[in-house]
């Protein structure tokens, strides 16, 4: 049986341009709330209509991103990757130039649908590429965090010298990163072609589809909790601390990204020593005392200490929980990248438009409070995630973890 670390394609060096191709892609959907003060300011949107924008960019790509995942499953499409990521940033870029409602929502559908045409095949060449490593399948969700986190640094001074109307500005990183990344990604897909053949991801291993679906509910939970905050907290910070420049919000939204870069890769040096269900459940844990801080505590100190552990909590999980879709469902990887990743998202978009209806009668406080009750509803279903493969949820191996066999990118699980 052939494993990811026998393979050519493995290395540092494509991941870490699959990292940065990730950053440019995350970017665009880090973008997208970070637009939600200037839309509130220039376009007069109330909170329920900003939600809508969000939840634009989030439903397609939820819908479409599953059906990626399994197109990937039997055939490669490495050409996918550039081509959403030119699309996420497109759309965008045309965003700030519609007046209408509707076209507006359409331009950040057309940036959604990008991003979720890009995560399936890439999270496979990723996991092709990490030698099936726990801390580089973290670097590489890295990439994507550290762009949500550049996200509110790129738009707040770009949309406050030339306002909705620069937006093409912001669709240069995407473009950059498509040409820069197309060759390693054609060098990838190549090798991965080129090797030796390998059984199925799914040989020996059958899928779990009760523990994916356990999975599913918490990564759903998480999904509520980051992007009604990330939607809102940038207005909240302005609220609690009394300001109306946006320079209070950015840094807000700054916080809760950028915390996340930290936590993805504190969470694969977790998963290497206790296990990734372990540290799935004790980040959930920890997420519910940092929630209720953040909209409890006063002080503006707090507000954003709270914000950066409201990230390592959520962020902790995020690359494991991406891995543990795959064994749970070994003969179906591009589709469990693509129902992971699009979970991530999806649910949470659905909730934003009811939590912005919320604070619009109740107040921002009151309409994020339930967030916390959903952290601990999402430790207590991961109590029910087993270990793939029955192991307990300690210590790793090194040599068990460089045992896991994954299939070749592009032909996971095809028949």
């Amino acid at each position: 049986m052939t494993t990811l670390r026998s393979r050519p394609a493995s290395g540092a060096a494509p991941i870490a341009v699959l990292a940065a191709g990730h950053a440019a892609v995350d970017l665009y959907q880090g973008v997208v709330p970070a637009l939600v003060p200037f839309l509130v300011a220039e376009r007069g949107l109330d909170y329920g209509s900003a939600a809508g924008v969000v939840l634009a960019a989030t439903l397609l790509s939820s819908i479409v991103q599953p059906l990626f995942g399994a197109l990937t499953d039997r055939w490669a499409m490495p050409w996918l990757i550039p081509a959403a990521t030119a699309a996420a940033g497109i759309g965008v870029g045309l965003a700030g130039l519609f007046g209408p409602y509707a076209l507006l929502c359409a331009a950040v559908a057309l940036s959604g649908v990008g991003v979720a045409a890009y995560h399936p095949e890439s999270a496979r060449l990723a996991r092709a590429a990490s030698g099936d490593s726990h801390t580089r399948m973290g670097w590489f969700s890295l990439g994507g965090n550290i762009g949500f986190a550049l996200a509110p640094l790129l738009v707040g001074p770009v949309l406050a010298a030339g306002g909705l109307g620069a937006t093409p500005w912001l669709a240069l990183p995407a473009l950059a990163a498509a040409l820069f990344t197309a060759p390693v990604v054609r060098a990838l897909a190549a090798r991965a072609a080129a090797g030796p053949a390998a059984e199925g991801a799914g040989a020996g291993r059958r899928d779990d589809r009760a523990a994916f679906l356990w999975l599913s509910a918490v990564i759903g939970c998480r999904s509520v909790v980051f992007v009604g905050l990330s939607s809102f907290v940038a207005l909240y910070a302005q609220q609690r601390l009394g300001r109306t420049d946006s320079a209070v919000g950015t840094a807000a939204l700054f916080t809760l990204f950028a915390g996340g870069a930290v936590g993805t890769v504190l969470g694969g040096w977790c998963a290497a020593r206790w296990g990734r269900v372990r540290t799935v459940r004790l980040s959930y844990a920890a997420a519910v005392p940092a929630v209720a801080g953040l909209l409890l505590v006063p002080g503006q100190v707090a507000l954003y200490g709270f914000a950066a552990l409201i990230s390592l909590a959520l962020y902790v999980p995020f690359s494991l929980q991406v891995t543990l879709g795959q064994d749970y469902l070994p003969s179906r990887i591009g589709t469990a990248s693509g129902v992971t990743l699009g979970l991530a998202v999806s649910v949470g978009g659905l909730a934003g438009p009811a939590i912005g209806l919320l604070a619009d009668h109740t107040g921002l406080r009151t309409a994020l409070a339930p967030l916390a009750v959903l952290c601990a509803l999402a430790w207590a279903l991961a109590r029910r995630l087993p270990e793939p493969g029955g192991a307990p949820a300690g210590p790793v191996a090194p040599e068990a973890v460089a045992a896991v066999p994954v299939a070749p990118a592009g032909r996971a699980g095809q028949p």
